[in-house]
């Protein structure tokens, strides 16, 4: 494959790291740093993205652009790109539902624009073998191709758009639905006093159990502000299936209550993360 001018929205800690991929096939990273916060200006500047300042200019450089940003402005960054008159590819690989993917894609076309749609499953993608890019959508095989030398991994789901992101979904409501689940437990346990009995009862089954609960619990403190979206894409995306999307609605009121551990140094306390799970709604919304 040539050599591409690749946009990044926005370069992000996994967007950083698709990023580095893309250069580590050959292609050429920009990105746009009007309104972007210091830490993502030196973010890419330690990987060499090549800043043309504004989106406009992004969307003049680049025949292809990748959308990795939270789910809430999934469609408010689509819109901004429509408005500069792009017509190349743009890729949507956000952690949306599948209806708003194929909403995002008909307005994408209906400009003019030709769409991928994307989901990414994994942690930042650093090593081979780690992070898979699942890609859908009649020019999903061109993207797949600016990623050849990896260390992202990525899958071709066919034509259809909307594949990539139902994968991404119920992929996602397990991995992290189930920690919200561990979370609401124990915070339970805590405020009706059994949590000690419950890690005896747990530890009968597997004496690791309650150390590795606690662990998952603390580890995730540091991303949940960015799962509150996602669970309620998900929510919507079992409704839209026919399924009830309850559970997930009170995974994201779960992760909620943790988002105030966004920008902590090290993981909090079992005790500080009990803590937050039991602020009461008047506690939240004065927060």
């Amino acid at each position: 494959m040539k050599t591409q001018h690749i946009g990044i929205l926005h370069p992000g800690a996994m967007g950083i790291s698709i990023a580095a991929s893309a250069q580590n096939s050959g292609h050429q990273v920009y990105w746009a740093s009007e309104g972007r916060g210091s830490t993502t200006q030196e973010r890419a500047a330690k990987f060499g993205l090549r800043d043309v300042r504004t989106l406009a200019a992004l969307c003049a450089e680049c025949p292809i652009l990748i959308s990795v940003c939270p789910p809430h402005v999934a469609e408010d960054v689509a819109r901004s790109v429509r408005e500069t008159g792009f017509n190349g590819l743009y890729v949507d690989a956000n952690a949306i539902s599948p209806e708003r993917t194929i909403r995002i894609g008909q307005a994408m076309a209906d400009a003019g624009i030709s769409f991928v749609d994307g989901g990414i499953i994994g942690e930042p993608a650093w090593k081979p073998g780690s992070t898979w890019l699942y890609l859908a959508g009649l020019r999903a095989a061109e993207i797949a191709g600016c990623f050849s030398a990896g260390p992202l991994e990525t899958n071709v789901l066919g034509a259809t758009i909307g594949k990539a992101s139902a994968l991404k979904m119920c992929f996602a409501a397990y991995t992290k639905g189930s920690v919200a689940l561990l979370c609401a437990i124990l915070g339970t346990a805590e405020n009706l006093g059994v949590r000690e009995a419950l890690f005896q009862q747990w530890r009968r089954d597997d004496p690791d159990f309650p150390d590795s609960v606690s662990k998952r619990i603390r580890n995730v403190t540091g991303k949940a502000w960015r799962f509150v979206g996602e669970m309620e894409e998900i929510s919507s995306t079992f409704r839209d299936a026919g399924l009830p999307g309850e559970f997930h609605a009170a995974a994201a009121a779960i992760y909620r209550r943790l988002a105030q551990f966004k920008d902590a140094q090290a993981a909090p306390s079992l005790e500080d993360v009990l803590s937050a799970l039991l602020q009461t709604e008047n506690e939240l919304n004065a927060g």
